[in-house]
């Protein structure tokens, strides 16, 4: 799976966001926090306003504040909310793929990849990051063989 830095740029607001627990919080203030171009990260809070991940409050007194609580928005929300589906295969979602009967079953490897990171990203939530305390199906693929090794 590749990870955006525009994904990467929006989980890191959010997740700043949620450790300020419903206090408004200004672009300018997140992108230096998180050490995000500011400019980038205005169109990335654009986007998740857009989708109802954040509101957004102009003015002097304006900023951000989350949409949903830190336990109601998954990662996989995030990336969906910037990126669009999570996993595509030539432009295409997995199960629309066509293959010649010989490698029909190839579709079968890309669905189960969607299910497989669904299977994170969906139970992930902000909270979970920003307590540092991630769901215990998660954490036990971190001690997998091989989890942190580089292919």
């Amino acid at each position: 799976m590749h990870v955006t830095a525009k994904a990467d740029y929006a989980l890191r607001a959010l997740v700043g966001l949620s450790l300020r627990q419903g206090e408004m919080v200004t672009r300018d203030a997140l992108a230096a926090e998180q050490q995000i171009p500011a400019k980038f990260l205005e169109s990335i809070l654009a986007e998740l306003t857009r989708s109802g991940l954040l509101i957004a409050k102009r003015g002097v007194r304006g900023g951000y504040l989350l949409g949903r609580t830190a336990s109601e928005i998954s990662v996989a929300d995030v990336i969906r909310a910037v990126d669009g589906p999570l996993a595509g295969v030539r432009g295409l979602r997995p199960e629309d793929v066509e293959y010649p009967e010989s490698s029909s079953s190839i579709r079968d490897v890309w669905v189960a990849v969607r299910a497989s990171i669904r299977t994170v990203l969906e139970q992930t939530t902000l909270a979970d990051i920003a307590s540092k305390q991630l769901p215990a199906d998660v954490a036990e693929l971190l001690q997998v063989k091989g989890a942190w090794q580089r292919r």
